[in-house]
């Protein structure tokens, strides 16, 4: 399958780089020769990302939930090739009843509203033959007890993902939608409580264990690099929805 021109010499923007599956695909991008702009709420986390990755980042703390901080951002970064969304605060599973709706209120705050709001403001920005890349789940088509809202949120990327296909081409427009992955999406956890949820998960899919952010990353890499792709949702879930 021939594929584009590659990331060397692109610059990359992405929102939720500092940690988890975005820090590995801003490892993946800039080592591919990307020029890479990690964004996250944490000034800390985005300054331990930069250093790690070195001389191709740089970055921004920035509450991806407050509209006007998103617009003033990415006008002022000025033209980039891809824009991709990781950001996502720690998953809260509960049954319906006991769901705080204020909490699921801020689960669409920043996993859709502040995604809807980066693509608004950052794709007049995309040049010619960059893509955008957004993040679901696979519990969107596979969902469990407890699991309303986060089902809810990655159903409606994933429907977002068709719509700005069509309504931003020729800008390509794609998500990738992760199984259970080891990353600090799980911190409201314990540690203990995070082993037991990897490993009863593992046991349970074809292959024998959870996701790895690296794994994942290279879906967003493949994305961006494949021109003739736009308004899917990539599945790397282990086996998930077989199961």
């Amino acid at each position: 399958m021939q594929q584009g021109n590659g990331l060397r010499n692109k610059r990359v923007v992405i929102l939720g780089g500092s940690s988890g599956i975005g820090f590995a695909v801003a490892e993946q991008t800039a080592s591919q020769g990307a020029t890479i702009v990690i964004v996250s709420s944490s000034a800390e986390r985005v300054q331990n990302a930069v250093e790690s990755i070195g001389g191709n980042a740089e970055g921004q703390a920035l509450d991806l939930s407050d509209e006007q901080a998103v617009e003033t951002l990415l006008t002022k970064l000025g033209a980039f090739d891809h824009l991709v969304f990781t950001a996502g605060d720690s998953l809260h599973l509960q049954d319906l009843g006991a769901t705080d709706l204020k909490q699921a209120r801020r689960a669409f705050e920043l996993r859709y509203w502040a995604a809807l709001a980066a693509v608004k403001y950052g794709s007049k920005n995309i040049r010619k033959g960059g893509s955008i890349v957004l993040t679901t789940g696979v519990v969107g088509q596979r969902p469990q007890k407890g699991w309303v809202v986060a089902a809810s949120v990655c159903g409606t990327i994933e429907a977002l993902t068709r719509a700005l296909a069509l309504e931003l081409a020729p800008i390509r427009v794609n998500a990738v939608s992760p199984g259970v992955v080891r990353t600090n999406l799980w911190r409201n956890m314990t540690p203990g409580e995070q082993e037991h949820l990897y490993e009863s998960v593992g046991q349970t899919l074809p292959v024998g264990r959870v996701g790895e952010p690296q794994e994942i990353a290279q879906a967003y890499v493949f994305l961006m690099q494949e021109g003739f792709a736009t308004g899917q949702t990539i599945v790397v879930d282990g086996g998930t929805v077989l199961v």
